[in-house]
């Protein structure tokens, strides 16, 4: 299996995990300050992995550390974001197509600010997604909900996110502003996620105690808070990131990402048998179109893996 087979294949176990933290997370925020939650799931989940990448860490350049701490910064404000959209919305599954929006505007961000090029797919994609926004909010006469600006608004910092994080954890080469051509050294997978992660929840941390009540939560009669805050932690979190760093490694392209657009159709299932939830006839709509942008973002990747399927059932028939 080749390193491209191994990126592919653990990312779609990235987004089963992804799928399943959404609802350790909207459990939690039932019980709990968002904000709070995500400083306690982020802080522990990076320690834990601090601890396994101590000697890597000791190692990091001066250069290899501040990048590492940006992917967490922009990481941090994408979060925020999103735990306020899940605080904020009656829908998860609506949240999470929103949220998948960010698979969309990766390229995006690839070509206006790395000057990647990028397929005609891309651009194609792009209307059809919007087309699928307006159907989520034609219920509310093209007023979008707090919840839904809050999605929207995680998903185009995740697409900054995304690109960073490939960027950063592969080896690349820049010319700087002299003209001086600078060979940018790749930050391995578990030092650059435990930085991430910590970073995320020093942000949160502060953000939580500036604006955030915690004595309620901690007199709260009701443990399973704890319970949802250490499955999010190990689970939805370490674990999660850590197999996302690790498989955008094995793909120098950001295009790998494109794999995540599974998250969302995982968490529309996952909330109707968790949750129970029902979606309107406007929100399915709206949902379906935005899945069918991500194909068609993608869609050169789909057409690769349908023939490859078509081509191994033939190879098997004919053995």
């Amino acid at each position: 299996m080749s390193d491209a087979q191994k990126s592919d294949l653990y990312l779609v176990v990235v987004t089963l995990m992804a799928a399943i933290g959404w609802i350790f997370s909207k459990e939690a925020v039932l019980l709990m300050p968002p904000l709070m939650f995500m400083a306690g799931r982020f802080l522990i989940a990076g320690s834990f992995l601090a601890l396994l990448a101590l000697p890597s860490l000791l190692r990091l350049t001066r250069d290899q550390l501040l990048r590492s701490l940006g992917v967490g910064f922009v990481f941090g404000i994408a979060m925020t974001c999103w735990i306020m959209g899940l605080f904020n919305t009656d829908s998860m599954g609506e949240g999470a197509f929103l949220t998948s929006l960010g698979v969309v505007i990766v390229p995006i961000i690839a070509r206006l600010v790395f000057g990647e090029p990028q397929p005609i797919s891309t651009w194609l994609a792009i209307p059809i997604a919007i087309a699928g926004l307006a159907l989520l909010s034609l219920e509310n006469g093209f007023r979008p909900e707090p919840g839904q600006l809050y999605f929207i608004t995680a998903a185009s910092i995740f697409a900054l996110y995304f690109t960073l994080n490939t960027r950063t954890a592969n080896q690349r080469t820049v010319v700087n502003r002299h003209g001086q051509t600078i060979e940018k050294k790749k930050v391995p997978a578990l030092p650059l996620t435990a930085i991430a992660l910590l970073t995320v929840g020093s942000l949160t941390f502060t953000e939580s105690a500036i604006s955030e009540p915690w004595q309620a939560t901690f007199n709260n009669p009701d443990p399973m808070w704890i319970v949802w805050v250490l499955a999010s932690a190990l689970v939805a979190t370490g674990g999660r990131f850590l197999l996302q760093t690790y498989a955008q490694s094995l793909s120098v392209s950001s295009h790998g990402v494109v794999i995540l657009i599974l998250e969302p159709v995982w968490v529309a299932l996952f909330a109707v048998i968790w949750f129970g939830e029902t979606m309107s006839l406007f929100q399915v709509a709206g949902c379906t179109v935005i899945f069918t942008a991500l194909l068609i973002n993608r869609w050169n990747t789909v057409r690769r893996a349908i023939k490859a399927l078509i081509d191994g059932k033939k190879t098997a028939q004919s053995g």
